[in-house]
């Protein structure tokens, strides 16, 4: 399996100390052993056992370099992703018909030959062609359009060249080399040292160093280069690169790593919210979420699961942001410790993340594992507002805790529409010209003071005149009809037979209709 990071946040306030880049990319398998007493070892001790383990991880993952293999032999075979020997689950996949794949590449083509007014207008039809899965085909066209790569490269075009000439820090340099051969070793691109897949990458790290120096090289960063060199130039792969560590992961890569312990904390926040049973487990046992949400995240994955479920996991990634990162590990973390079956085994943090790497490979198919994805109710209102929670307690621990909110963009569209406003301000940079779909900045200057006063005063006189001619009103309005006065007088009812009225009647006189038809009525009188 891929790095881990050691149980930072697990440490008393007077210990902690900002995790190093060799301590947070170390193998997490040899380190389970003395996880038990993490919460009581320093820094220091796990940075020695980290190492240990990183020893260990390159004399095992050495098999398909090219010391081990001397070449591809002819009969060595690939699967479609090219991956040597085809061992995975992807060759058991069932492929979507074919008919269908020429529909998807089909509206993909009309998209991005049209991508700004796509962006400005059908954001949404993209999101959901992005959860459908991007044909293979087209990936290296749609990625760099959706982070914003193919946009910055336009712009500065040969910029890359420059950075690649450049000689570099020997020490990176240095530090780079150690860790190529470690990056898909049973990727034919990456089989021979002196082969183009192992050169290209050294030069692609090598690169962002001297673009950004004071960040230099974090060994997470090598199979994110590696799967963007797969499918794409070199060139587009390091802006794609500088575009998920500066826009979707900002802070994930620099030297102090401060946005990884906050992006745990948060995932520990929702996951008490998602599943709180396997909260309870996780802090039972002490597994803090720096011993397994550091590899997901810090490699998006790609060393984790199966590579077709990696491939979906970039689409929508690229498309709506980090927080798909989240509602990833919270199922994964569901599938694994979501029920009490699944907890009996786990006695322990050895037992517990153990069965985190160990989920059923048939539970992580892509087309299932993605819907699970999609229906994790998780959005980044909710991660801005864990965010903010977290940030003021960490800071309350830690008075030197930088990192700061605000940094990283929730999606392409806000990429889309930062970059359409940077045209805005500078139109033509780089040699391009303007695109013909921007955001205009709308200015509105405020009125001046005696404007203001004086439509204030016309407002307040429109005002009185309207309560006035109310008042006109109600004093033209016809007086209803008033009850009598009955105050101070007795109210007196009685019974009498209609034969005492038609005695009282002169004589002749016809006794009305109601009052011959009718038996004793009630007779009210004052």
């Amino acid at each position: 399996m891929g790095p881990c990071a050691p149980h930072t946040h697990c440490l008393p306030p007077q210990q902690y100390q900002r995790p190093r880049k060799g301590a947070l990319v170390g193998m997490a398998t040899s380190t389970m052993s003395s996880a038990d007493s993490s919460s009581h070892s320093t820094l220091e001790d796990l940075s020695d056992a980290f190492s240990l383990a990183l020893e260990h991880h390159e004399d095992s993952s050495s098999l398909g370099s090219d010391s081990e293999f001397n070449g591809v032999p002819p009969y060595r075979q690939t699967d479609r992703y090219g991956f040597i020997g085809g061992g995975s689950a992807q060759n058991a996949q069932v492929l979507p018909p074919l008919e269908l794949l020429r529909r998807r590449e089909s509206k993909w083509l009309d998209m991005t030959a049209h991508w700004d007014k796509t962006m400005a207008r059908r954001y949404k039809k993209v999101k959901v062609l992005c959860r459908k899965g991007i044909p293979s085909s087209l990936r290296a066209r749609c990625w760099p359009l959706l982070c914003g790569a193919q946009a910055i490269m336009d712009r500065n075009p040969g910029k890359y060249q420059e950075l690649e000439e450049a000689p570099g820090t020997q020490q990176w340099l240095e530090t780079i080399e150690k860790d190529i051969h470690r990056q898909f070793p049973f990727h034919e691109m990456f089989l021979s040292p002196e082969g183009h897949g192992q050169r290209g990458l050294l030069q692609l790290l090598k690169a962002y160093t001297v673009y950004r120096p004071q960040e230099g090289y974090c060994q997470a960063q090598g199979p994110i280069a590696a799967m963007l060199l797969m499918h794409m130039p070199a060139e587009q792969a390091f802006w794609c690169l500088v575009q998920i560590s500066e826009r979707y992961l900002p802070g994930y890569y620099s030297p102090e790593m401060e946005a990884v312990l906050l992006d745990g904390e948060v995932f520990m926040a929702l996951l008490r919210r998602v599943c709180h049973r396997a909260y309870k487990h996780l802090q039972k046992h002490n597994v803090g979420p720096m011993l397994f949400v550091t590899e997901w995240f810090l490699c998006l994955f790609c060393r984790t699961l199966p590579f077709p479920t990696v491939l979906r996991i970039w689409d929508a990634f690229f498309s709506e942001g980090v927080k798909v990162l989240f509602r990833v590990g919270l199922v994964l973390v569901r599938l694994a410790l979501g029920s009490g079956e699944k907890l009996q085994d786990c006695v322990g943090v050895v037992e517990t993340l153990e069965k985190l790497r160990n989920i059923p490979p048939e539970q992580l198919q892509e087309d299932a594992f993605m819907a699970e994805v999609h229906d994790m109710a998780v959005s980044h209102r909710d991660l801005e507002r864990q965010c903010q929670v977290k940030l003021k307690k960490l800071r309350k621990d830690w008075p030197n805790f930088g990192q700061r909110l605000g940094q990283r963009l929730p999606n392409a569209k806000a990429i889309f529409d930062e970059q359409q406003l940077e045209e805005v301000r500078c139109p033509g940079k780089g040699g391009q010209t303007a695109s013909p779909f921007l955001i205009p900045e709308i200015v509105v200057d405020p009125p001046p003071r005696e404007q203001r006063c004086l439509e204030r005063e016309r407002l307040k006189e429109q005002r009185q005149l309207e309560q006035e001619a109310k008042k006109q009103e109600r004093k033209k309005k016809p007086p209803g009809r008033k009850k009598p006065d009955t105050r101070g007088k007795t109210f007196h009812m009685g019974q009498r037979p209609t034969s005492s009225l038609v005695q009282g009647h002169e004589e002749g006189e016809q006794p009305s209709h109601a009052r011959r038809k009718s038996t004793p009525y009630l007779e009210t009188y004052f």
